[in-house]
């Protein structure tokens, strides 16, 4: 529901009847995750993705059906239908649709969960009386699948993962701006008054003036931060670093050339940090694509942040194995 949250709810408090499609199964090579949705207007309207264009149109017929007969509909799609690239996904992979009309107190319940950094369960009906009906409960990390039973589609909704990057920075503002357009929120740290603007970092959701210290305070890393180092001065280095290095944070990644590193390295040694937790620093920070722009630097470094908390390597996809996209969430 993340995805599509702020289009519903302009949606419905302007008086629209919308239907939603949502991904409840998939196999083999589909297009999108589960959960993903898609909006379909009474006038034929449509925000969001279930398939990236594969069926989308032939959802919008079905989600008019809902619309006027109030009755949800559980739609497969995939390579066995008579024509894949009208109706179904030519990539090969298979797809099933839960289609019912939009359900305004689970978007008040979504938005008043996210808002409050709550975690939240959502589970539901798909098949029979029962079908399209809503149960809430207290929600782990994000995932969504098939569970309970074949007849139920449960989904964990989590706060958005938190990108705390030290150092505002031109390649800082770029990289917030990234963060943003995927789904994370960002804090922007600097002691530097004149570079932690709102003016120059209009994408961070939080910008902080002040020592790494002061970031830290107003957000405890976790297992859904990602850090980013970016300050070219050894004096922030331990500070921005050292909080983040004996915490759960999966990802901590620092700026600077090889040489810099090793001497980063040696004064973290020095001030009492173990091989194991110096380890944990990805430094050079980065995929390596040939980078040399801010907007390149930042997007190589948020390619490394997506392939960590995928689980992935960040290498190229036409010399991996297995699965393009990853393997859904199962209970």
């Amino acid at each position: 529901m993340r995805d599509v949250l702020t289009d519903a709810r302009r949606l419905l408090d302007g008086g629209r009847r919308v239907a939603v499609a949502m991904v409840v199964d998939s196999k083999r090579s589909a297009p999108r995750p589960l959960g993903s949705r898609l909006l379909v207007t009474e006038d034929g309207d449509m925000y969001g993705s279930v398939s990236g264009g594969c069926v989308e149109s032939d959802v919008a017929l079905r989600a008019a059906e809902v619309l006027e007969r109030g009755t949800p509909q559980l739609v497969p799609y995939g390579i066995s239908d008579d024509d894949a690239f009208d109706i179904g996904l030519p990539c090969g992979g298979e797809i099933e649709i839960f289609i019912a009309p939009l359900d305004r107190g689970e978007v008040d319940r979504v938005g008043a969960a996210l808002e409050a950094g709550e975690r939240l369960a959502i589970t539901t009906t798909l098949s029979g009386p029962q079908a399209g009906g809503k149960r809430y409960g207290e929600g782990e990390a994000d995932s969504a699948a098939r569970r309970e039973s074949p007849d139920t589609f449960v989904e964990h909704l989590a706060p958005a993962p938190v990108l705390m990057i030290f150092g505002a920075v031109d390649t800082a503002q770029e990289l917030s701006r990234i963060a943003r357009q995927v789904g994370f929120r960002t804090i922007v740290s600097d002691a530097r008054g004149k570079f932690a603007t709102r003016e120059r970092l209009p994408d961070a959701d939080e910008v902080v003036v002040g020592w790494p210290a002061k970031a830290y305070e107003l957000h405890q890393p976790d297992e859904a931060t990602y850090v980013v180092v970016l300050t070219h001065d050894a004096r922030f280095d331990e500070p921005a670093l050292g909080p983040a290095l004996r915490s759960a944070a999966p990802y901590i990644g620092a700026l600077g050339s090889r040489r810099a590193q090793d001497r980063r390295r040696e004064r973290l040694r020095n001030a009492g940090y173990s091989e194991s937790e110096i380890a944990r620093i990805s430094g050079p920070l980065g995929l390596d694509i040939g980078a040399l722009t801010p907007a390149e630097t930042a997007l190589s470094i948020m390619a490394e942040v997506l392939a960590t908390r995928r689980g992935r390597s960040g290498g190229r996809l036409a010399e991996a194995a297995g699965r393009i996209h990853p393997e859904p969430v199962a209970s």
